[in-house]
Order: structure tokens, then C-alpha cells, then sequence
């Protein structure tokens, strides 16, 4: 695995269909170009997730996520805006069940943290985004615990985004977009 903090190195990793742990707002994500099928399979690989669950993706910006929800949605400022707020939408029709699983919605979130509105904007796209972490074990909170996690193990990231989580205690939260329910608390 390459640890790294250059910002363009990630992305041309990430743009040549590999997959890499990063620092999110409260733990490392797992994630890749959501566009690249394969790389999302790899990454579903790595984790040993089920696809049916789904996936997260995070942006620097709204205007990334849009070609991935529904054509039709008027999205909230507060939605919109960076922030620890999980926002599940009508997913667009060609969202592939790799990203959406089992349902028709998506969960997305324009993201806070430094580093990967930098890997975003260097990008201009989305990743992917869910736990740094195989199906069960704990989730990862250091460079260092991805590595250890991962070391033994025959599927995992290319790389890893090296720098410090936004401190965030708890994964964020997630609601409904449309009616603002709360799937899920921080």
C-alpha cells in the first residue's frame, strides 16, 4: 500500500480505477471513482460488504453529486452546503446497484473535511464513501490502523490518503432528503 499526502497522486491513482482508504469526518473511508464499475466492485471486494447495503459518495461540491440523482429534485441550501449530514435522494435511473444497492435512492454528502474537497476539486467528481474497514471489525481511525488492518489480508487499498480524521466522534448522520427523517444519528 502507498501512504501518501500528495493530493495528485491520489488522484491519478483514483483516475486509473484504484481504490484507496482516506480521512473522513470521523473515521478512514474506503472509496474510488464511483463512474469506474470495477473499482466499486474491488472496493465492495476489500470490505466484503454486500452490494444490496450501498454505498455513500462524497463530493466537494452539490453540482458533483447531481448527475447521480434524480433529474427532477430541488435540493435544500442546507443540503447542499458542506456539512456532517448524510442526504439520502431519489437516485438517478442510471446509478448503477453497485452504488445504489437494493434501493432506487442514494446517499450522498458534500463534505467538510479539508483533504477530500481537495481530492474532489482535484477530481472534479465524487467518491465513493464508506468505512475503512472489513465487514465487522472496527472501523479505522489512523493511517496506522488501516495498514494493521489490512496487512494480512490479500484484497486492499492501493493507498492511503495520510492525514488526521476531522475528529467527529460518530459516523455522520443520515436523514431522508425528502422528508427529513433521521435514517441514522451521529
Amino acid at each position: 500500500m502507498i501512504v501518501s499526502q500528495n493530493i495528485n497522486e491520489i488522484a491519478t491513482l483514483i483516475q486509473q480505477g484504484g481504490v484507496i482508504a482516506y480521512p473522513t469526518e470521523a473515521v478512514f473511508g474506503l472509496g474510488c471513482d464511483p463512474r469506474n464499475l470495477p473499482a466499486v466492485q474491488r472496493l465492495l471486494d476489500i470490505k466484503h460488504r454486500p452490494a444490496e447495503k450501498g454505498l455513500i459518495l462524497i463530493a466537494s461540491d452539490f453540482e458533483q453529486l447531481r448527475p447521480f440523482l434524480a433529474q427532477d429534485l430541488q435540493a435544500s441550501p442546507e443540503q447542499i452546503q458542506p456539512n456532517n449530514i448524510t442526504w439520502v435522494f431519489p437516485a438517478d435511473t442510471t446509478v448503477s446497484p453497485l452504488l445504489r444497492g437494493s434501493h432506487t435512492t442514494l446517499a450522498v454528502r458534500v463534505t467538510k473535511h479539508p483533504l477530500v474537497r481537495e481530492l474532489c476539486d482535484a477530481l472534479n467528481s465524487p467518491i465513493v464513501s464508506t468505512s475503512a474497514n472489513i465487514t465487522g471489525a472496527d472501523p479505522c481511525h489512523s493511517t496506522q490502523s488501516v495498514l494493521d488492518q489490512f496487512k494480512h489480508h490479500q484484497l486492499a487499498p492501493d493507498a492511503i490518503l495520510d492525514g488526521p480524521t476531522g475528529g467527529q466522534l460518530n459516523p455522520t448522520e443520515i436523514r431522508d432528503a425528502i422528508s427529513g427523517k433521521i435514517l441514522r444519528h451521529s
